[in-house]
């Protein structure tokens, strides 16, 4: 019979030791793995909850009328002052003309949006060759008939419990039997700026504000933060006028960024009396709140480029400003605009700087210069969260979407950039 061996208690403890160890790496191992799987999770979550509320924005509801441009509307030259909310009402009268009472014709007017009026008034006045003829045009529904259309109203609740009685919904149902409702891709999100109506609201007044406020925030933090980062890199003295400089580059990078819009609405708005609400204080704001992200970026970027570019140009007799301008600043080129794509899409998302400065004020028209008054895509967002219209939750979620979206965009273009054009040392 083979005896088996005796073991030291040095190996006893060394083997009690390993197996300790290797049951903490495996607990750790399981640790990291479930963080990973609640994040996403969450991430599911919340991506699942905006998507489902908001993908039913980029349809929107819209009835036939059969209008008839009677000559009797269009006495006057000036054709945009006809009464066409008065030609909308007389169409569904005539669609309805079991409806007599008064109350009732108001009820029946509201299934259609006042934006009806206006699509009247912009086709005569594009072709007035319609006067005299009769058209099937297809304008927007109320809020409220787009809700039931799409599933959001529930009509088995009791009437007192409804936004649309049981009238209106006999009329709808009437009209969808006729094939006179249908959904289309709603292009007036896109296309339109803010309303009070929430049929007729857009993102395009915001899209376009935002996109003015980025090009002034580029404009001026690119080439301040770039030079910044030059010059504390390879140009400023080992001192402590330096080192003061980069803490407090360091420390504006993590400061919260109401604090620049304060010192924005002190500054701009009401020591040098620049316009308030527009893209152009606005930009000047982000430029503040995206600096310190831009400079670091670049100043990492710069770091990384090897102390030999820097030692064979100047062998070669390059001038310090040639080495930077000519080797060093070529090589560090693609980390910059990472650091600078990533500190524009952190502006894209930022709200409260912008609502020290008015940008929260409810614009109508599409800005058309960095002077105009405009809005963001972040406050708009935040506008119409605080709206009680149940169609309002729906493009709020929509405008999420479409936020995301850019963000996304802009990273995955950082990404490419650094993948791109990164270097191996």
């Amino acid at each position: 019979m083979q005896n088996t061996p005796q073991q030291s208690p040095i190996t006893l403890r060394i083997n009690a030791g390993l197996k300790k160890r290797y049951n903490t790496e495996k607990r750790f191992k399981r640790m990291g793995i479930s963080a990973i799987v609640i994040a996403m999770t969450f991430l599911v979550f919340l991506f699942g909850s905006i998507i489902s509320n908001g993908y039913t924005a980029f349809q929107q509801t819209y009835i036939q009328l059969d209008v008839s441009f009677d000559q009797t509307f269009f006495t006057g030259e000036n054709l945009a002052a006809a009464n066409f909310p008065g030609l909308v009402k007389k169409t569904l009268y005539s669609m309805f003309p079991d409806v007599t009472s008064r109350n009732d014709k108001k009820l029946l007017t509201q299934l259609v949006s006042s934006n009806a009026a206006f699509r009247l008034m912009g086709m005569v006045t594009k072709d007035p060759k319609l006067i005299g003829t009769t058209q099937k045009i297809w304008v927007l529904a109320d809020d409220d008939v787009d809700m039931l259309i799409k599933g959001h109203y529930d009509r088995n609740v009791a009437e007192s419990n409804r936004r649309i009685n049981d009238k209106q919904l006999a009329w709808i149902d009437a009209l969808a039997a006729n094939g006179k409702i249908t959904k289309k891709f709603n292009t007036q999100f896109f296309t339109s700026g803010d309303s009070r109506e929430p049929e007729q609201a857009g993102i395009w007044g915001a899209t376009r504000g935002s996109i003015y406020t980025l090009f002034i925030a580029l404009a001026l933090s690119f080439p301040i933060g770039v030079a910044a980062a030059i010059y504390l890199e390879e140009f400023a003295p080992n001192n402590g006028w330096t080192d003061l400089i980069e803490i407090n580059i360091n420390n504006l990078a993590a400061v919260p960024s109401i604090i620049f819009g304060l010192l924005g609405l002190a500054i701009f708005i009401n020591f040098w009396g620049m316009p308030r609400s527009t893209p152009l204080v606005g930009g000047l704001v982000l430029t503040l709140v995206t600096l310190p992200t831009i400079i670091i970026a670049g100043r990492a970027a710069l770091k990384s480029v090897p102390p030999s570019i820097r030692e064979a140009a100047l062998g070669i007799g390059a001038s310090k400003i040639q080495m930077v301008t000519h080797h060093v600043l070529p090589l560090a080129m693609p980390g910059m605009l990472t650091g600078t794509i990533i500190g524009m899409a952190r502006a894209l998302g930022e709200t409260a700087p912008l609502l020290m400065i008015g940008m929260i004020a409810f614009i109508v028209d599409i800005p058309g210069s960095v002077t105009d008054p405009a809005t963001v895509l972040p406050v708009q967002i935040f506008l119409w969260a605080d709206s009680p219209e149940r169609a309002f939750t729906e493009k709020t979620s929509a405008a999420i979407i479409m936020l995301l979206a850019f963000l996304m965009l802009m990273n995955g273009l950082a990404v490419y950039f650094r993948n791109k054009f990164e270097r191996k040392w």
